[in-house]
């Protein structure tokens, strides 16, 4: 019999399976179901891997998570992005941060990051066995017994599951007593049916956005990315990770509006009462008092308005300045549909939290019975913040198992 069963061999399941033995416990084993270990950590980043994020205070680095806030306040006071970079780099990683506060290998390759996790917990002594998709759990008086594929058996005095959002591991924590908070998706970009910035997809700046869902408001300031179907980039996946829930039950309808120049009405309209006072005979669509604003994007949001062609700034009426000023702060655009849900397949949904007793990660249900990671009903936006859930929820879990 083993000390401790790992369901899952990804970034949760190889962080539990290292602390746990490094803490003592006699053996610990890993079944993976697939071929590969580490599979999502291997696509991560498009294949860099984003580790973790260099958000270092605590009340900050919360904020970044839609469902879980309250339970990480206490794990991360145990285990958090300062302890997570010191872990990795003290295992041979060299790591290094980027502007944005993201964390990557130096190398910029995910394979590093395998590498590390595989060598030290083979050196540690962690048993692993791919192809091993658990069919089955049974709760004995001293244990458990787990029927894997082909029939094979493991008997463990305790289980992990870090299972992320595959179902298997939902099923499995309903089989031992759980309750399940419905899987949805997050992270994923937004799409319009309106025409008018086709000629401006690549296109990314800062803005400022409000998604309105069921007239509930979700409000971000940051870089967005014009698609060919709609809008992308960071302020939109943070919204739609905020609103996830939100969005799914509304079937995926919604307005957004967006500030182009994160700049107030009356900043605005003076801008361009002035432009047109020194610009006079300057044609309208082909010359903009904004810099930051991309030319393709002055024009598309103009044609909006039905602007002349040839228009000059000194032949503008007040109410086509008023127009523009509209257009520029407060531009709405109807979501009709998600678009391509991220490489990651991060969902918000998961186990209960009710159902977890967050000083050890132990089920409050089933003794024994322990989780970690994106099983759970806790999830982050893009940056790092999924990873680091799952290397401190591990570490809680494995310290928690070691001292039973």
């Amino acid at each position: 019999m083993s000390d401790l069963v790992i369901i899952g061999g990804g970034a949760s399941g190889f962080m539990g399976a290292i602390t746990a033995i490094n803490k003592g416990l006699g053996s610990v084993v890993v079944l993976e179901g697939t071929s590969k270990v580490l599979e999502k950590v291997r696509i991560s980043g498009g294949g860099r891997c984003n580790l973790t994020n260099s958000c270092w205070d605590i009340s900050n680095l919360v904020k970044n998570y839609p469902r879980g806030e309250k339970q990480l306040i206490g794990l991360f006071n145990r285990f958090s992005t300062v302890e997570a970079f010191d872990w990795f780099q003290e295992k041979g990683l060299s790591l290094k941060i980027e502007k944005d506060g993201r964390v990557f290998p130096r190398s910029d390759s995910s394979e590093d990051v395998i590498k590390c996790l595989t060598a030290v917990a083979k050196k540690s002594g962690v048993k692993i066995f791919t192809n091993s998709h658990v069919k089955q759990i049974k709760k004995k008086q001293n244990g458990f017994n787990i029927l894997v594929k082909g029939n094979n058996y493991f008997e463990a005095k305790n289980i992990l599951i870090c299972t992320g959002s595959h179902p298997s591991g939902r099923r499995l924590a309903i089989s031992l007593g759980h309750s399940i908070v419905q899987p949805v998706p997050s992270l994923f970009s937004l799409s319009t049916s309106e025409k008018s910035l086709t000629s401006c997809s690549g296109i990314t700046l800062n803005v400022h956005a409000e998604l309105t869902v069921n007239k509930k408001k979700y409000a971000e300031t940051g870089s967005i990315l014009i698609t060919h179907k709609g809008f992308s980039g960071p302020v939109v996946l943070r919204l739609s990770a905020f609103s996830a829930r939100n969005l799914y039950s509304n079937k995926y309808k919604g307005e957004l509006r967006i500030n182009w120049l994160c700049m107030s009405e009356n900043e605005v309209r003076k801008k361009l009462d002035l432009y047109k006072l020194g610009n006079g005979k300057k044609v309208v669509i082909n010359n903009k008092p904004f810099h930051n604003l991309p030319r393709f994007l002055w024009r598309a949001l103009l044609l909006t308005l039905k602007i002349d062609s040839k228009l000059k700034w000194a032949d503008l009426s007040k109410s086509q300045i008023y127009s523009i000023v509209k257009c520029l702060i407060m531009k709405s655009y109807l979501i009709n549909s998600r678009g391509p849900y991220g490489e990651e397949f991060v969902t918000a949904g998961g186990v209960s939290l009710d159902e977890i007793n967050f000083k050890t990660m132990e089920s409050k249900i089933c003794e024994g019975l322990f989780f970690a990671g994106e099983v759970l009903n806790i999830d982050g936006i893009t940056g790092g913040f999924n990873f680091q859930h799952c290397w401190t929820s591990a570490w809680v879990a494995g310290n928690g198992i070691s001292v039973k």
